[in-house]
């Protein structure tokens, strides 16, 4: 029960009012041609702007017919797999692929080395700042503490008023850099005063990258290796952008239309990731994976395995919603190209943490899944593994914590919606206002003591 007020008992009654006066009859939606989730009934997304900053293909054209196709991922006019092949594991690509997606292009050696120097400069936060926010009030909901930490930023912010393009970008910036920080300082606070564990602020170094900047500001003895830092560079580059379409980039552009600052608009981005239907997706897999291991006698039995993936399909098993996690894609039909770039990332850092029986069973799952999916469900546009299925086995292998997977996402993916928040600002000045049809019938006002 909450400390801070205790309605439990009305809540119930409220509650049951509620039910009663806001189901609205699932037909209406096709009778009044109503795209439930701005998605039509193959899944396909409502066209509602209009962007230069990445693509994905799941179809093309063949024969005048559109056909289900091997998963792209453009980052401004770039196939993320050769921005991947292009680093060749000698550098780290979230600061170039940062640069590309805010400025357009990719840099040349020296705007990269200036750009890079940029986000360094950036890497610091108020003073007492990690004292009087993020420790006051610790919280396992890291994704909280992280939103209110960025709120509390506008406060030591006096160009927050400030509506040119150029402060816009320059609090984009920021923020870019210092999201490392008040993620894995959340979570140290939250270990210290709600686990019980030892306490250790470690401070960005400057001549690292942000991904092993994350590493060493989250260990306790700051060391990582080369291969750990690079598969982390190479997560956070995969969930940078994604599109447009998802919903904390739409987020983004609807809170940036109304005229609102950059700290609220990225705070209500996070608080739309935040969901296990977009951004905790990863940490579903990997209860589902151990719960499975759990479950069956013989985890290399995959006949045993199938069938306990039809009782998950089935609803009979797990959390019995009749989900395979880290299975099928909004928009991608035959691969997650995310995933295929990460998979092979995936088995190197297995081998060398001696995993290699753990990457063997995701990949049964992931061979096997498809198959009962199939089996079971109509399947419009092919059914494939999504980057989220081996991300959270990643973070784990890296030790992260599992209330860190999130924030992680976060890390990234305010590049895009920073990226997006400029280009609206730029091309838009209509607020994002869309229609609902009302099914409301007038009602004639009865005064309050004749209310039965």
């Amino acid at each position: 029960m909450s400390e801070y007020g205790a309605i439990e008992k009305e809540a119930r009654i409220y509650t049951e009012l509620c039910e009663q006066r806001d189901r609205i009859d699932p037909a209406l939606f096709d009778q009044l041609g109503v795209k439930r989730g701005l998605r039509d009934k193959d899944g396909k997304g409502v066209l509602t702007g209009i962007t230069n900053i990445s693509r994905i293909d799941a179809f093309e054209e063949r024969d005048g017919k559109k056909v289900p196709c091997e998963g792209k991922l453009w980052y401004r006019g770039y196939n993320v797999y050769d921005l991947i092949r292009g680093l060749r594991g000698k550098r780290y690509g979230f600061e170039e692929a940062a640069y590309l997606l805010l400025m357009g292009d990719l840099p040349t050696a020296a705007q990269l080395a200036d750009f890079t120097g940029v986000l360094t400069k950036c890497r610091d936060l108020p003073t007492n700042f990690i004292r009087d926010v993020i420790m006051k009030a610790p919280s396992k909901d890291l994704m909280n503490s992280l939103t209110r930490s960025v709120l509390t930023l506008a406060s030591y912010d006096d160009t927050v008023g400030d509506g040119s393009l150029q402060t816009q970008l320059e609090q984009c910036i920021k923020l870019i850099s210092v999201f490392p920080m008040l993620a894995v300082y959340g979570y140290h606070a939250y270990n210290y005063y709600v686990n019980g564990d030892s306490m250790y602020i470690h401070r960005p170094q400057p001549e690292l990258s942000t991904a092993e900047n994350l590493l060493q500001m989250l260990r306790p003895d700051r060391s990582y290796t080369p291969l750990e830092a690079h598969v982390l560079d190479t997560a956070l580059l995969l969930h940078m952008e994604h599109g447009g379409g998802n919903n904390s980039t739409f987020t983004t552009r609807v809170v940036t239309s109304s005229g609102s600052d950059t700290y609220s608009v990225m705070s209500a981005a996070l608080c739309s990731l935040k969901g296990p239907k977009h951004g905790g997706a990863n940490i579903k897999v990997v209860e589902m994976v151990n719960h499975i291991r759990g479950a069956v006698h013989d985890e290399t039995d995959e006949d045993e395995v199938k069938d306990y993936l039809s009782k998950i399909l089935d609803k009979q098993a797990f959390d019995h919603k009749g989900l395979i996690y880290g299975m099928g894609h909004a928009v991608y039909s035959l691969s997650d190209p995310r995933a295929v770039v990460f998979k092979s990332y995936v088995q190197q850092l297995a081998e060398a943490k001696d995993r290699k029986a753990d990457f063997d069973f995701y990949n049964m799952i992931e061979r096997l899944a498809p198959q009962v999916i199939a089996e079971k469900r109509h399947i419009y546009k092919g059914v494939s593994t999504n980057v989220d299925f081996y991300s959270g086995f990643v973070y784990n292998m890296l030790d992260i914590p599992l209330e860190l997977y999130t924030p992680i996402f976060a890390i990234a993916r305010i590049v895009g919606w920073s990226a997006h928040r400029l280009e609206e600002l730029v091309n838009v000045d209509k607020i994002i206002r869309p229609a609902y049809a009302s099914v409301m019938e007038p009602r004639e006002y009865i005064p309050l003591e004749q209310r039965g």
